[in-house]
């Protein structure tokens, strides 16, 4: 299969793919986010705006993350350090800001509510859009493709000679997978933090082996510290069960 335009133009404006697909992803999630936070009587007074605040340190938080681990590049181009358009993001670094401060704030942004019933009713959406936006961002940007492959499936990606092992798509198809399966999980009467815990044991454990088998394989710090962060994403599943597990036990 050809690779997908990564730029088209419309009059004397041009527009990245990705960049749209991945503003289309964002408008998803919140409307998503919405719906489930309503549908478990979960109140939002300022959810439009505190959602944005989320959306606007991910962007940073990813940025920074895509800068350290690729210094070398960027110490002798410091013009680009803010070239967002030319790409350059790690969602890991986004999560390592938006999270921290959405349970910071949880309190404050869903008064009444405890942090697990916001997670939980959350989770899915993170997830599933994730997996949207696997399928609208890096499946249509240069250099979107895992390894060379010579199999019927493989794509070719701009920027990349040969055919590739289409890394987004598998990803994505994950990401839905799992968001499934914790809504299937949702209609059950769960511990509050279960389904966090599910969603983030089965995406960490699906990144690091993505990781090791797709793409670097740890063999760059970018790569190294997707498997770790992954893995610790597993740990923090671990855990969030086991509390989870023991404060159902106390309250019955």
């Amino acid at each position: 299969m050809r690779p997908i335009p990564v730029v088209f133009h419309l009059g004397p404006l041009t527009f990245h793919t990705y960049g749209v697909g991945l503003a289309l992803t964002a408008l998803l999630a919140l409307w998503w986010a919405d719906r489930r936070l309503s549908r478990h009587g979960i109140a939002a007074p300022h959810f439009a705006r505190d959602v944005s605040l989320l959306f606007l340190v991910a962007l940073i938080g990813a940025r920074l993350a895509h800068v350290a681990t690729n210094w070398s590049t960027y110490s002798h181009q410091p013009a680009e350090l803010i070239a967002l358009w030319h790409g350059g993001l790690s969602s890991y670094g986004g999560l390592a800001l938006a999270v921290p401060l959405a349970v910071w704030r949880a309190p404050t942004w869903w008064p009444g509510t405890s942090r697990r019933r916001v997670a939980d009713a959350l989770s899915p959406v993170i997830v599933g859009s994730w997996g949207v936006g696997r399928l609208l961002g890096p499946q249509l940007m240069v250099g979107g493709g895992g390894h060379v492959t010579s199999a019927w499936w493989g794509m070719h990606y701009a920027g990349q000679m040969g055919a590739r092992v289409p890394v987004p798509l598998i990803q994505g198809a994950e990401d839905l997978l799992i968001a499934w399966v914790v809504l299937r999980l949702a209609s059950r009467d769960l511990p509050a933090g279960y389904l966090t815990a599910v969603a983030m044991a089965a995406w960490g454990l699906c990144r690091a082996v993505d990781e090791l088998w797709l793409l670097g394989g740890g063999g760059n710090l970018g790569s190294l510290l997707v498997i770790v962060n992954s893995l610790v994403l597993v740990v923090g599943a671990a855990l969030l069960l086991a509390t989870s597990e023991r404060r159902a036990k106390l309250s019955e």
